[in-house]
């Protein structure tokens, strides 16, 4: 949608609240702006008006480094391509946010989690020789490790088959019951977002 300025409108007057806690799903149509807004709601991207706040704190009053700084504190990302650094190992990859933030526990912490996801006789395998469904549970891992009050899920199936997909949204809510964390999850699975409790079904730039 073009307005009469010329710029690109993708998300308008969009106004929600989350409780700590809730499994919400945004659902829409491809290029609905799904992914946008998970990027603003995680302070990615920079909202042209308006405010995101995180515990009545507005994220973008805020500079880039401070907000950084509270996504790897606070924040756990899962991406539909994985997004692990191919030179480093699935202990590596899931080590590397417990590093940044200076945990002291951090290789033992990584280790467990991996051996929960399945993943124990591969901690030392670079991703290109793990399947698909492997890199995402290293994903998984990499973003609870740090237990985040806030786990954001973007299309985490979309590169998977539908049974490798199933067992990995399986594990993934099964982990997020137990660490208690907030849950957005950007899906165009209709079977996946009915097992979250809310839906934020984003059309034509608005939430409906």
């Amino acid at each position: 949608m073009i307005d009469v300025t010329g710029a690109l409108e993708i998300l308008r007057d969009i106004s929600f609240t989350i409780q700590s806690g809730e499994c919400v799903a945004i659902t829409g149509a491809s290029g609905s702006g799904k992914s946008t807004l998970l990027g603003l709601l995680a302070g990615l991207d920079v909202p042209s008006t308006g405010q995101v706040k995180h515990a009545g704190v507005d994220l973008f009053a805020r500079d880039e480094d401070a907000r950084a700084v509270w996504r790897a504190q606070s924040l756990g990302f899962v991406f539909q391509s994985f997004q692990l650094l191919p030179h480093l190992t699935a202990l590596e990859n899931v080590l590397l946010p417990l590093e940044l933030t200076g945990a002291a526990d951090a290789h033992a912490r990584a280790t467990t989690l991996l051996t929960r996801v399945g993943l124990a006789e591969r901690l030392r395998h670079y991703p290109k020789t793990l399947s698909g469904g492997e890199q995402q549970r290293v994903a998984l891992a990499r973003a609870f490790v740090t237990q985040p009050k806030l786990l954001f899920a973007d299309e985490p199936t979309g590169s998977l088959d539908a049974i490798t997909g199933e067992r990995v949204i399986d594990l993934m809510f099964e982990l997020h019951r137990e660490a208690g964390a907030t849950l957005l999850l950007v899906t165009h699975d209709e079977s996946i977002a009915r097992r979250c409790g809310r839906r934020l079904h984003l059309q034509a730039a608005q939430l409906l």
